[in-house]
């Protein structure tokens, strides 16, 4: 399957949740591929940082950008289980050349105006991505969250009323674990000392993606078989 992390505002988190994913696939044995489609280049450099600090990095990642992003996955899709894309905070070629090869795309919100803000935009480029890929799937989550106040529901209420977008239940919360994790060049759930709550969320918003996807490919087996 593949999932693209993307938003069309920066400092949401995508890397952040883009790497960690990538960890827990290769963990469970899958066959992944990181494609970087962000200027910035925050994935890559993650996983550069980590081959340098000489940790296991069981997948392959790639730098792709604008429509070389959509022709280079489709060539790779048979190679492997797992394709993780991660574009840049913004709207850009990247990004909509990945909604029109992706199965499922993850935007992570803060629990801020400024980022709830961008969930009508955010609903625009889907609108035009189903266009070209009706099979498409689009989940929004709380990342970032903090630990008192309204404003994370808040910012659930507001999204859960956006057409296109199927809000999770799933909140990340702003823990400095995962800044830990990802300077040391790891995914939250390979540092140490373990934060548990850290590792509780990253967990539920990996279950509650592939999940997704499980259910899916259950699906298509299904008909399958009657066919």
């Amino acid at each position: 399957m593949i999932v693209t992390i993307g938003s069309v505002k920066g400092g949401v988190g995508k890397s952040l949740t883009a790497s960690n994913l990538a960890v827990l696939r290769a963990q469970a044995g899958k066959q992944v591929l990181i494609a970087d489609g962000d200027d910035q280049e925050t994935l890559s450099n993650w996983s550069d940082h980590r081959t340098a600090l000489g940790i296991a990095t069981p997948w392959t990642a790639v730098r792709l950008r604008g429509a070389a992003l959509r022709s280079e996955i489709l060539k790779l899709t048979g190679g492997y289980n797992d394709i993780i894309i991660d574009v840049g905070g913004r709207d850009t070629a990247s990004l909509r050349a990945a909604l029109t090869v992706s199965d499922i795309f993850v935007v992570p919100f803060r629990p801020s105006s400024f980022d709830i803000w961008t969930a009508g935009k955010v609903a625009e480029i889907i609108q035009e991505a189903k266009g070209l890929n009706d099979k498409l799937m689009v989940y929004a989550f709380i990342n970032c969250a903090g630990v008192r106040g309204s404003d994370n529901d808040d910012a659930k209420n507001i999204l859960a009323r956006v057409d296109g977008i199927t809000l999770l239940s799933t909140t990340v919360g702003q823990r400095k674990a995962f800044s830990n994790a990802t300077a040391e060049g790891l995914g939250v759930t390979e540092l140490k000392p373990i934060d548990k709550k850290a590792c509780d969320e990253m967990w539920a918003l990996h279950n509650a993606i592939f999940g997704i996807i499980k259910t899916l490919n259950k699906q298509k087996n299904d008909i399958k078989k009657t066919c």
